[in-house]
Parts: structure tokens; C-alpha cells; sequence
């Protein structure tokens, strides 16, 4: 959900956003916007229409790359919002296509949700993952059914565990991603406890939050200008992440991180060691708000 740092810009159709982890991943556009584009809290693509890229296109764009530019990635993010939604048998083609074009690549990632992997049948993710997809990035937002429905997610928190549990059992990585703030003052406490409940019963290899930006434009951010909808301040989004942390109690072995740009507070951490020291660093500003300060400001908040 950041600009990349790397991809041709004569190839990528703006705005491209990435997990803050494929910050030195070459970015490939392999369809444009998002199938759903409903959701009432984000702004990414709503200048898009949504449109999958011709695989001679594509094919294209990357032989350029590897034989005229000489671009040797490790790693590539297949971008848009969810590129996950293309056929089996176009994926297969793409990923071949780059393993075949960039010998020394060493894995391919891409975002993806409930909806198109339900699409895809157990032994498709399988043949996905054997062809050489590592990882799906997964967008649960919330594991609250009440704030999933208000937001328009278009999935239920049942529809996204077994996605997530279907990917994993077929080999994939799976990165889910949360929002804190999502449920505002209302629905703190829900979002907390049901989207801990979740994650437990999903038991990802990686878990990453992001906290709610309001951005102009969207529904929700309307909602908040007439009184709809009240955002959490920073420490309340502190206490929700702190609320969500101590009952994620059943994690195998867990990378978490809130690393991305939308934060107040940076923690990472394996789960299953090193949740005690993560609530630690939450309790010290919780505990002295005075040292709020030491929050990333709002002005350096980015999406």
C-alpha cells in the first residue's frame, strides 16, 4: 500500500500500491484497480477501472525488462489491488513467463481475497503454489461480521478463514492484514475480540496491521465529517492494538509487524515468543502519555 520503489514507469499505470515487505520487489501491473472497489474505507483505485492486462501485453512489458533493460529482480509483486481474481491458467502462464525471464528470481507475491480464492479450487491454489507463487497478501481488515458488512467488504469473517486455511493447506504463504481504527469508537471492543478470535483460527504465517486513514472521497471519510462515524484517537487505537495482541494466544509461529507508514507505533515480532514484550512496549506509552509524543505524527501518517 506504498508507492514501489522499483518497476518501469513506462510500464506501470499510477496510482501502485504494495505491501510495505515488496519495498525492493520489481512491481509487475498484471491487472489495473480492483474487482471489488466497494469497500467504503478505501480511496486506491477509485480512479481506476477495473481491467485485466492481455497476457501478450504483459509478456511484453516483461521481456522488455529482462532482455533491453537487463532487470534482474529477487523478487516480484504482482500488482493491482488483487490480482489473485485472473484464471488459474493465466497465472500459470505468468508465473512461468517471469521464473523463464528472470533466472535469478527467488519468489513471486501478490495480493489476493476471500472472494477470488473461493473462486479457485483446492488443487488450483496448489497448482499455483507449485508453480511458483509464494505468498498472498490478504486483506481481512476485520474479523467483526457487523463492521465487515458496514464497510462493504463484500466477505464475511467465516469466508475469510477459510480462504486463508485453503491457501495455507495448499502450500501458500499467507500475509493477512488487518486495520486498526476500522470499527471507530462504536465498535472498538467487537473489532478487537473478533478479529483476535480470527487470526487464532487462521493461524497465519504473517500478520500485519495498518491503522484507519480517512481518505477524502470515500464513504466513510463522509461519514465522519456528519458524525456517522467516530475515529479512534491515538491511544485508543494503542489500547485496540493492545486489546488484540494479548488474545492472539494460539499462533503457531507468527511474524507480526506494524510496520506500515499508517502507524502511530512500530512493533514486530514472532507472536508465540515475544507477545508479552510487544504488550510491554504498548503498556509504556499507555501507561505515560506523555511519551505519545514518540508516536509517528499525524502529518507523517501515509497510506
Amino acid at each position: 500500500m506504498c508507492p514501489p520503489l522499483f518497476g518501469s514507469p513506462d510500464f506501470l499505470e499510477p496510482p501502485v500500491y504494495r505491501p510495505p515487505s515488496e519495498a525492493y520487489s520489481l512491481i509487475l501491473q498484471a491487472t489495473l484497480g480492483c474487482s471489488h472497489n466497494k469497500c467504503t474505507f478505501c480511496g486506491s483505485y477509485r480512479t481506476k477501472q477495473f481491467s485485466t492486462k492481455p497476457f501478450e501485453t504483459f509478456q511484453a512489458e516483461v521481456e522488455h525488462l529482462a532482455r533491453v533493460q537487463g532487470v534482474r529482480p529477487r523478487r516480484i509483486f504482482l500488482a493491482d489491488g488483487d490480482a489473485l481474481v485472473l484464471s488459474t491458467e493465466k497465472l500459470q502462464r505468468i508465473l512461468k513467463l517471469l521464473y523463464k525471464e528472470f533466472p535469478g528470481l527467488e519468489r513471486i507475491t501478490i495480493y489476493g481475497s476471500a472472494a477470488n480464492t473461493k473462486q479457485k479450487s483446492d488443487d488450483e491454489l496448489r497448482q499455483l503454489h507449485e508453480a511458483g507463487l509464494d505468498m498472498v497478501y490478504i486483506g481481512l481488515e476485520s474479523g467483526d461480521d457487523e463492521i465487515l458488512r458496514r464497510v462493504i467488504k463484500g466477505a464475511t469473517n467465516q469466508d475469510h478463514i477459510d480462504a486463508c486455511r485453503r491457501m495455507i493447506d495448499a502450500g501458500l504463504k499467507v500475509s493477512v492484514i488487518i486495520i486498526l481504527g476500522l470499527g471507530g469508537t462504536e465498535r472498538s471492543k467487537e473489532h478487537a475480540e473478533h478479529t483476535a478470535t480470527t487470526i487464532n483460527a487462521i493461524d497465519p504465517p504473517y500478520l500485519a496491521a495498518l491503522t484507519l486513514m480517512l481518505v477524502p472521497g470515500t464513504e466513510l471519510h463522509a461519514q465522519a465529517q456528519e458524525g456517522s462515524f467516530n475515529p479512534l484517537n491515538p491511544l485508543e487505537t494503542l489500547h485496540e492494538l493492545r486489546q488484540i495482541i494479548d488474545k492472539l494466544t494460539d499462533l503457531t509461529s507468527c511474524v507480526f509487524r506494524t510496520n506500515h507508514a499508517s502507524n502511530y507505533l512500530q512493533l514486530r515480532g514472532v507472536l508465540s515468543k515475544d507477545r508479552p514484550r510487544l504488550l510491554e512496549e504498548i503498556d509504556s506509552v499507555l501507561s505515560q502519555p506523555e511519551t505519545a509524543r514518540h508516536l509517528r505524527p499525524e502529518f507523517l501518517r501515509r497510506l
